[in-house]
This record gives structure tokens, C-alpha cells and sequence, in this order.
């Protein structure tokens, strides 16, 4: 096969500081698609990094009471951090770019002036919304309902100097590239950018910013930094060498192939990203191809909300090779997939365990027990008691290759696991129609049969094994070991050629590829982390607001605040809030008063102290009891949940003495 070349982007990441598994949705599938396109016997370039400049980066390593260096590599370098994700998914990219790389952001400033000594980008001043998170500018006609359209949280406004790209030049062009061509894709995503975007008019793109500084200065007009989605999207281009001496790859792999993006920023990728490409008379990418959002609870996955799903538990509990084909499984690439716990278990209970482990357990289990491991010669091509089953056998398997490419050609990842695991079925149905444990009991008269029933299992197994490869690596190592398949066995070419396997082949029954999951236990850990987890999105500390409506100070003073000794404090029977008070307020006669503090205090801790109580309300009755006033509290919520804290006063004050 002709040595091809194939270039595959992820979009950089943001360096957020909870990364969930949202973010290796898309990491994940390019990761496949540059294995499949490896196995292929293409040179593949895969690009994946980390987008490190703009005002939310500021800030929140202002908050955080760092520098945004500090800030980034803590999130791209430090422990469980970006780098470290890829890492556990075994995600095989050929370079990872950092926009704060020193070529990346020479090569910004080139480009940047190169745009502008070209006319396309001009000085003026920006009036409009502004979406911190998004790093989005919007006209109010854009906005729904006031927000986002894209996030759907509150913009800010905006007013600066700014430089501008004259992305409506370039409108026509770009409405023709969208709806003439397939360089966007799935083809809903273009109605959506012409009707929403270029079609209601599209203006001018704000380039540069000054109300902040973290981002690539124009170095021609001091107090401006590059707007960070022109920073961001040229990164392609960097990273292969485009206006800096780091690499030398950009005539070789330039234009892409395709950049995998999500949905939400599809704008960014086929409106403004071939806008500027054509600005700079360079070639556009093949293809854009925008899939859709993991969900959960309906909604798409945020640290805000809480409803993270984090990577690093759920490869532990299941395996990374698991978790990485069950996100290409079980959503198709382009569409929102609905994430559940039960959905996973079932994934790999079913797919992995059920169908492709027994298969290959039981397989090697048989040719172990009746052949010591290895098969007899000529049990490959053994042709009497030849059966329909086997033919059928055989043509699946030997038409899987073609049936996989045509579906991973168009990224249709699902469609391809589909085919490989009806071939899966089509093993596991073979084995009980031949019953290889019936023909063992007669091995003389049926011993060829059974070793060619087992030899078509194992090449059946080997030839899904080599297909599936890009999606679980690891695994398909194991499985391979298992079958006895040398690296000759292991390729695309043997993929669609019956017969890698030598007729004498030896196999070895290991350890259990995918081990079935109990569901129920699997279930109330992960549920227990979620919870954990939508606990730690609070925030530490809510007080409530505080109130509009204004007391006079007459009617304030009218209440009689005083210190109060605690003589003895009880629990008040049947009653799990409930304490009981026994309090000297200096009058000489005790006061009894019931506060439902029982969750926050041991009553023995409190005797002896001094508090502070409102003594003039009226009496009420709590569970049967009277009380007569109310101990004064700070009540707040730390983590989602109330805490309440007793005013405690200096010992010094005597019972009795007036708060004021």
C-alpha cells in the first residue's frame, strides 16, 4: 500500500482544573481514528494541547494567588492534570502544543501582522457582550434570552479599543465552502451555521483585547494581546512549523485532514478558523467534523453544575480500555450521547464480557483441554464434514474489513464496532452450532472437525481483534498473546486475508480480558463519587443575603437580648434535634429553653458555657415542652449543607447582663 499521509486535530484544551470525561470523548475518538489510520499503513500526525491565554485564565489564577503561568502548569503538567489524562487513556498523539510555547506565540504575532499589513485586520473600538467563559463576543440580536447562545450563562458588557478581522469579506466565501462542499459535517450543523451566523449578517470579528493582559501581545501596539481564538486556531498551522523554526512540518501535513471538534465551538472552526486561512492564502482543512456532547442528567457535563463524571474512577473500576469502547460504542460520533453508570456496566457486561471474552475464553479454553494448546496440521483446510455454517462463518469474517473501513471512513465509529461485534455474534452462534464439546466425545472420529471448528473461532477472533486495535490497544495485545497471532497476524492486510493463523497454531488461556461487573456494587460506588464530587462544586462558604425591609429601632429595642449561663443541657426524648437548656439569665429563677441544634452539639459540651439569648418572646410548646426564648446562632452553608454555630460569650459576662 502506498505510504499516506493523514493529519488529525483535537481542539486544544482549556486547562480546567477538573477534567471529567467529557474531555476525553473527543480525545478518544481521534486517538482511534489515528490508529485505524495507522493500521492503514498511513504516516499519521496527531496533534492534540492545551489553549493557555485569555481573562478567565486571569482571573482565575488571580483568585487562586498565582501567576497564570503557575496557574496552566499546574493544570497541563501537574499531577492528574491534562498530560496525565492522556497518559491513562493511552491517547498516542505525536505532538502537544501549549499556546504559551515560545514558537506558538512568535509565530501569533507573525501571523497576526501579516493580517494586518494585508488590510484584513484594522483598528476601531468594541461595543457589545461579552461571554467570559466562551470567550465569545455577541451582538444583542445573537444573545437568547440574554445569554450565551452557545453556554447559555450571563455575558458581560464590553467596550474597548480593538483591533478588528474583517471576517465579512469573507461571508460569501465562506457560505459557499458550508453549503456547496462536505467540509463541515454532519450536515445539520451547516444549516445551523449559515441560518444562525452568516446569513443574518456576519460582522467583523474582534482580534485583540486591552482590559486584560494574559494572552500574546500585538507587538506592534503595546497594551493590546491577541483575542485567543485567533491564538488558539492557528495552532494547527504552529505546531507543523508555519512562521517558526521549531518544526518543518507543515508542506508535509498541511492541510489537515480533518479537526474533530465539539459542537459548541464548530462557529469558531468553519466560519472564522477558513475565514483567516483565506485571509493568509493558505489551504483549508479537508474537513471539520463537529460531534456532539456527552450528557448527563440531561445536560451537557460542567464542573459548575457538579455533574462531572470523573475518568480516573471510572478507569480504575473498569479499565481504560473498557471506558475508551464504550464511549465509542455506545454514542454515535456527531450526536449527543446520554451518559449513565447502568449504560456502562451494561456496555461492558454485555459487549466485552458476554460476547468477545467468551468467545475468546472459551475458545482457547477448547483447544487447550482437547489439544493441549495446539492444533493439529492440516485442521486449517480440512474439508470433510464441511458444513454451511462454516462458509457463513467465513464470509463474515472475511468481508468485516470492508464493512469496518467504509463505516471508519466516515467516522461513524459505532457503525464499525457494530460490524465487527455481528461477526462477534455470528462466533458465538457458531460454537453452539457445532457443539465442539459433543464432538469431543468421539476424538477419533471427530477430532479434525473439531480442530477446524476451533481454528475458525480463533481466526474469526484474531481478525475482530486486529479491527478493534485502534479502540482498545492494550486489550487486543493480550488477546492476540492469547491466540497465538505473531505481528504478521496483526495487521491490516491479514485483516481481510482468511488463514494469519498457521493450521498448528499454539494458544494459551490467560487471564480474563473483561471480567463481568457487578452491577449493583459498581453502581452505589460510582453513585457515592458523583455525589462526592457535585459536593465539591459548592461553594465552601453561602450565607444568605441579607434583608431588604428595614426595622425601626424602636421595634428592635423592644427585644431583650442577655447573656445566659448553661447549667445543664439535655437531649429531649424523641427528638433528634432537640436539646434541652437549663440556664441561669441572673434572675435568680431558671430558664428552660429547646433549641434543634442537637446535630451540631454534645450536650455535655456546652454546660458551663456562656450564651447569648433573646429572653421576651412568648412561650411555645416543642414536643410537649415549654420554652421560654431562643439561643442566638449564626446559621450559614459550608458544602450544600447547613451549619449552625452558637453565639458563645467570654465567661466574664455574668448571667444576666444586657446585650446591646
Amino acid at each position: 500500500m502506498e505510504n499516506k499521509r493523514f493529519y488529525i486535530t483535537t481542539p486544544i484544551y482549556y486547562p480546567s482544573d477538573k477534567l471529567h470525561i467529557g474531555h476525553t470523548y473527543c480525545t478518544v475518538a481521534t486517538d482511534a481514528m489515528a490508529r485505524y489510520k495507522r493500521l492503514t499503513g498511513c504516516e499519521v500526525m496527531f496533534l492534540t494541547g492545551t489553549d493557555e491565554h485569555g481573562q478567565k485564565i486571569e482571573d482565575k489564577a488571580s483568585q487562586a494567588g498565582v501567576t497564570p503561568q503557575q496557574y496552566v502548569d499546574g493544570i497541563v503538567t501537574g499531577s492528574r492534570g491534562v498530560l496525565d489524562l492522556w497518559k491513562l487513556m493511552n491517547i498516542s498523539n505525536n505532538r502537544f502544543i501549549r499556546t504559551t510555547d515560545g514558537y506558538h506565540v512568535s509565530a501569533i504575532q507573525k501571523i497576526f501582522k501579516k493580517m494586518y499589513d494585508k488590510g484584513d485586520i484594522y483598528k476601531g473600538k468594541y461595543v457589545g457582550k461579552y461571554c467570559k467563559p466562551c470567550e465569545s463576543f455577541w451582538t444583542e440580536s445573537q444573545l437568547a434570552d440574554g445569554k450565551c447562545p452557545d453556554c447559555g450563562r450571563e455575558v458581560q458588557d464590553a467596550e474597548e479599543e480593538a483591533y478588528f478581522f474583517r471576517l465579512s469579506k469573507y461571508a460569501d466565501k465562506i457560505q459557499r465552502l458550508l453549503e456547496d462542499t462536505d467540509f463541515l459535517e454532519p450536515r445539520s450543523r451547516v444549516n445551523e451555521m449559515v441560518n444562525n451566523f452568516i446569513k443574518p449578517g456576519l460582522e467583523d470579528l474582534c482580534v485583540s483585547r486591552t482590559s486584560f493582559t494574559w494572552g500574546i501581545p500585538v507587538d506592534f501596539d503595546p497594551g493590546h494581546v491577541v483575542y485567543v481564538w485567533v491564538d488558539a486556531l492557528f495552532n494547527y498551522t504552529t505546531a507543523l512549523g508555519l512562521c517558526n523554526d521549531q518544526y518543518d512540518d507543515y508542506e508535509k501535513f498541511w492541510p489537515a485532514d480533518v479537526h474533530f471538534v465539539g459542537k459548541e465551538i464548530v462557529r469558531f472552526h468553519s466560519i472564522i478558523w477558513p475565514a483567516m486561512l483565506m485571509s493568509m492564502d493558505m489551504p483549508l482543512p479537508k474537513k471539520v467534523f463537529g460531534h456532539g456532547w456527552l450528557l448527563l442528567d440531561g445536560g451537557k457535563m460542567s464542573k459548575s453544575k457538579g455533574n462531572v463524571v470523573d475518568p480516573y474512577i471510572l478507569a480504575e473500576m473498569f479499565g481504560v480500555d473498557a471506558l475508551r469502547f464504550f464511549l465509542l460504542r455506545t454514542f454515535p460520533f456527531g450526536s449527543d450521547g446520554n451518559f449513565s453508570n447502568e449504560a456502562l456496566i451494561q456496555t461492558i457486561n454485555v459487549d466485552l464480557a458476554n460476547d468477545l471474552g467468551n468467545l475468546l475464553s472459551r475458545t482457547t479454553a477448547m483447544a487447550c483441554k482437547y489439544f493441549g494448546g495446539t492444533l493439529p496440521e492440516g485442521c486449517r483446510d480440512y474439508l470433510e464434514q464441511k458444513q454451511s455454517c462454516d462458509s457463513e462463518l467465513l464470509a463474515a469474517a472475511c468481508h468485516l474489513r470492508d464493512n469496518y473501513e467504509a463505516q471508519m471512513e466516515k467516522f461513524q465509529f459505532q457503525n464499525a464496532l457494530e460490524e465487527i461485534f455481528r461477526v462477534i455474534d455470528r462466533a458465538n452462534k457458531y460454537i453452539d452450532e457445532n457443539a465442539p464439546w459433543a464432538l469431543a466425545k468421539d476424538m477419533e472420529a471427530n477430532g479434525m472437525r473439531l480442530a477446524h471448528v476451533l481454528y475458525n473461532l480463533l481466526e474469526t477472533t484474531r481478525i475482530c481483534g486486529v479491527l478493534l486495535s485502534p479502540f482498545m490497544p492494550a486489550s487486543m495485545d493480550k488477546l492476540f498473546e492469547q491466540l497465538g497471532a505473531d505481528q504478521s497476524a496483526r495487521t491490516w492486510d491479514s485483516a481481510r486475508e482468511w488463514g494469519a493463523l498457521p493450521d498448528t497454531v499454539s494458544v494459551v488461556k490467560g487471564e480474563n480480558l473483561f471480567p463481568r461487573v457487578d452491577a449493583e456494587k459498581a453502581i452505589a460506588e460510582l453513585e457515592a463519587a458523583a455525589a462526592a464530587a457535585k459536593k465539591a462544586a459548592l461553594p465552601e462558604l453561602e450565607i444568605e443575603p441579607q434583608l431588604e425591609e428595614k426595622v425601626d429601632f424602636d421595634t428592635f429595642c423592644k427585644s431583650d437580648f442577655r447573656a445566659v449561663k448553661v447549667k445543664d443541657c439535655q437531649p429531649v426524648k424523641k427528638s433528634e434535634k432537640l436539646l434541652r437548656f437549663t440556664l441561669d439569665d441572673g434572675t435568680g429563677v431558671d430558664r428552660q429553653i429547646l433549641s434543634g441544634i442537637a446535630k451540631w452539639y454534645k450536650p455535655e459540651d456546652l454546660i458551663g458555657k456562656t450564651l447569648m439569648a433573646i429572653v421576651n418572646l412568648p412561650p411555645r410548646k416543642m414536643m410537649g415542652q415549654e420554652s421560654n426564648g431562643m439561643l442566638i446562632s449564626a446559621v450559614h452553608t459550608e458544602k450544600g449543607e447547613e451549619a449552625l454555630n452558637l453565639l458563645i460569650l467570654d465567661d466574664k459576662i455574668p448571667a444576666g447582663a444586657k446585650m446591646c
